[in-house]
């Protein structure tokens, strides 16, 4: 397959770390731009030292880094120290795209807030996550917003304490919305040649991404209330029911046809009739008789019993599989970036007329291309680049 490289030549700088912004930096590599993330001398992106147990504490790339860090190229700058701060400004006007994400304050200190950028440089796209919007001043970790937007009131059984979701979804959230933002400035600026600063708060993408449970209580005034896996405005959607070979299976039924030919699946026509049963908005109204029939019945099927009789009726059912089952599916292959290095996830899965963004080299080493970048950014000369690089480091 042919990969989609629309951005080749597109130089893009990270001043971002941990997920939200690297993701977005993936995501240009991914299409072809040439993406330098610059670290700091301390260590790098803090995710470099989020290992499990089973990883080793020598090895400069963790498992966690890998997740939104191929193909790009690293390089070590202390913004505390003038010579830095003078290259990375350099740096920036050489690149058509940068994104930015520091503790609230630090880069106005520096220089570095998108407002004094744009006005230096007119023609930069400045991408910016925040995690609160203008006044608010705190900084933002993904933990808090799902705590503050209502996903972890939600995110659990109804008397059971909250639950914050196993990834950091937030952070997906924005970074997605960071996308979409720089994207449709890329558009005006073919129109008008002029730069933008997108910015997007942590807090607005969680909120957006609230839907159909935000609109519950903004159009019906109905504030959502936690219901487990199940769906406040349909049923049977979402819920869990436990197989006879004990592996759990969740319906996702959207119309009554759907649901009368799951019925026959499970052999409770019977039930077609019944009228607590008959539209979604009985089915919600009895939803704990509902779930108590189709829990005897589903009881007696195994998992791959249940999935290919459901299939075969075209009936939506999926089984619930941990994250190494769901990985080693055949239906995964095109998620992955593999190297003789290790293997990542890819940040664009879409396809364009059958082409999809190119495989990329694996994570950086911490300055690993230092040298390169000098001289493919600013012009320096090999040795001058190495000069300079050897006398930086602390």
């Amino acid at each position: 397959m042919q990969s989609y490289q629309i951005f080749q030549g597109l130089k893009v700088l990270e001043l971002a770390g941990v997920l939200a912004g690297p993701a977005v930096g993936q995501f240009f590599a991914e299409l072809g731009a040439d993406v330098v993330k610059v670290e700091s001398r301390q260590g790098g992106d803090v995710t470099r030292s989020w290992k499990l147990p089973s990883e080793k504490p020598e090895e400069p790339v963790s498992a966690y880094f890998s997740a939104v860090n191929w193909g790009k190229r690293s390089i070590c700058l202390n913004l505390r120290d003038q010579p830095d701060v003078h290259l990375l400004s350099r740096l920036i006007e050489e690149a058509d795209v940068v994104l930015v994400s520091f503790r609230p304050g630090d880069e106005r200190l520096r220089g570095l807030d998108p407002e004094s950028l744009l006005h230096r440089f007119p023609k930069l796209l400045i991408g910016e996550i925040r995690g609160y919007p203008e006044p608010d001043q705190r900084v933002g970790y993904d933990a808090l917003l799902q705590a503050e937007s209502g996903f972890m009131y939600l995110n659990r059984e109804p008397g059971q304490l909250p639950v914050k979701m196993p990834v950091a979804l937030i952070d997906l959230l924005a970074a997605h919305q960071l996308k979409e933002g720089l994207l449709v400035a890329m558009l005006n600026k073919m129109k008008t040649g002029r730069g933008a600063i997108v910015s997007v708060s942590l807090l607005e993408a969680a909120l957006a991404s609230l839907a159909n449970q935000a609109t519950n209580y903004l159009v019906a005034g109905a504030d959502p209330e936690p219901i487990g896996s199940s769906h406040p405005n349909i049923a049977p959607y979402g819920t869990l029911f436990l197989t006879k070979d004990e592996r759990y299976v969740v319906p996702a039924i959207g119309n009554d046809r759907q649901f009368r030919d799951f019925l026959e699946v499970l052999g409770l026509e019977e039930c077609i009739t019944q009228p607590e049963f008959q539209r979604n908005a009985d089915r919600v109204t009895h939803r704990e008789r509902l779930n108590a029939t189709l829990a005897k019945a589903i009881a007696t099927f195994s998992s791959d019993e249940l999935l290919a009789a459901c299939v075969q009726k075209s009936v939506p059912l999926g089984v619930v599989k941990r994250v190494g089952e769901a990985l080693r599916s055949s239906l995964a292959k095109d998620v992955f970036h593999q190297s003789l290095f290790g293997i990542g996830l890819r940040q664009t899965v879409f396809k364009i007329n059958g082409s999809k963004g190119h495989h990329l080299p694996p994570p950086p080493t911490l300055d690993a291309e230092a040298t390169a970048v000098l001289t493919g950014w600013l012009g320096m000369r090999p040795d001058e680049a190495e000069e300079w690089r050897s006398g930086r480091i602390s």
